[in-house]
């Protein structure tokens, strides 16, 4: 697997969507959260749980870009993707996608989330393994 970047297989589900049988816009952004912490459950050996619950680390939502191209209707089969746009020091860059199996762009967002300690609820440098996992070096720059 290639840390940078992670598909996933997705068929949308009743409970994702509203009346009309299309996507309810919000769900899209459950499906990329869970999108994040089956990444995260690859790419560290703890997984998200771990991440959050015994290393008392946080990874929220700061900022997001949203765009929506096209309708998924329940029962479409579709890929989430996410790739790692931009590694800061405190901060990942990610641009997560939804798209059919037949190529089209459905919705996508760039989105920024920012590493906190959960005991002092502020931003702190991107963890040693979590880093070293997304970069594959030992030394910060």
């Amino acid at each position: 697997m290639e840390p940078l970047k992670f598909t996933q297989p997705h068929r949308i589900h009743f409970s994702e969507c509203d009346p009309a049988g299309i996507v309810f816009y919000p769900q899209y952004f459950v499906m990329f959260n869970n999108l994040l912490e089956a990444w995260f459950d690859q790419l560290i050996p703890q997984g998200f749980a771990g991440f959050i619950i015994e290393q008392r680390y946080g990874i929220p939502t700061v900022h997001i870009d949203a765009e929506f191209k096209a309708v998924s209707r329940m029962g479409d089969d579709v890929h989430l993707e996410l790739q790692v746009e931009r590694i800061g020091q405190k901060s990942l860059v990610l641009k997560q996608r939804c798209i059919s199996n037949e190529g089209e762009l459905r919705m996508q967002v760039t989105q920024t989330y920012v590493t906190t300690s959960l005991d002092t609820h502020r931003a702190i440098p991107i963890p040693d393994e979590l880093y070293h996992a997304l970069t594959g070096n030992h030394l910060r720059a």
